[in-house]
């Protein structure tokens, strides 16, 4: 499954045009490589995307190409979620 159908199905990001421009951006790794928005994803991969002012670790547990709301926490799990700190005052 591509990379952008995966975080929009999972529901880590709402849409598939904002997941490929994260990825274009370079802020997610699958596997500690540099992702596309087309690379594959599969089971058991390592996921780590960079938001703003958090960064996301994730393991996929599943694929499906559809899902429902309450089933989306099922296709992944989150290992770690740390947040930057702001030091401006």
């Amino acid at each position: 499954m591509r990379l952008d159908k995966f975080l929009k199905v999972a529901r880590i990001i709402k849409r598939r045009p904002v997941a490929k421009e994260i990825s274009d951006q370079k802020r997610i790794t699958i596997n500690d490589k540099v992702a596309k928005s087309s690379t594959d994803v599969a089971i058991s991969d390592t996921l780590v995307i960079n938001f703003g002012n958090k960064t996301l670790t994730i393991k996929v547990r599943d694929l499906k190409d559809t899902t429902k709301k309450g089933e989306a926490e099922e296709l992944y799990e989150i290992i770690s979620e740390d947040y930057k700190r702001d030091y401006r005052i």
